[in-house]
């Protein structure tokens, strides 16, 4: 089984409102500093993504990637990979719980890629390190500052981040 990498952030907001914002797969340019577009190639039964087609920029990577998502229930989605230029796999998930009678939400980000050149595993960890604390930083700054914040600075990540 492929090693994985997850990190926690609690957002200042109900399960429902962040998982809102992790859905809106349109607006993720807006708000996240790698993804520079986002399409919703197809949707599932109930109207939510199944396939998401992501255009990133995150420094030395580049890609144009096809992720397809599973929704268990409201407080969890993960995801893995269709198809991609340098990746050979990447798997990963959101988890949302509730704290504070629904005040708020500790939401549980776990992250695995392989890229198709050779790379240390100790470097792969890092990188998957980066990606999910911009990501639950970039995350937290939105939901918590509304639907006009803009991209989060990934040179300060969240405080929780911090202590990681």
């Amino acid at each position: 089984m492929a090693e994985h990498t997850s990190s926690s952030i609690t957002i200042e907001a109900a399960p429902a409102e962040v998982m809102g914002v992790i859905a809106d797969f349109d607006r993720y340019p807006e708000w996240t500093g790698e993804v520079k577009e986002a399409e919703v190639l197809a949707k599932d039964d109930q109207g939510r993504a199944a396939q998401v087609r992501l255009l990133l920029d995150a420094g030395a990577i580049k890609d144009d990637h096809t992720l397809a998502y599973t929704w268990t229930g409201a407080n969890e989605v993960s995801w893995s990979l269709v198809k991609s230029q340098m990746l050979r796999a990447l798997d990963g998930s959101y988890r949302l719980a509730s704290l504070n009678n629904g005040a708020s939400t500790e939401v549980t980000y776990q992250l695995t890629v392989d890229v198709k050149i050779p790379m240390l595993g100790m470097i792969k960890r890092k990188a998957e390190k980066v990606i999910i604390d911009r990501a639950l930083a970039g995350l937290k700054k939105r939901v918590e500052s509304g639907p006009d914040a803009g991209p989060a600075d990934p040179s300060e990540p969240a405080d929780e981040a911090k202590k990681l």
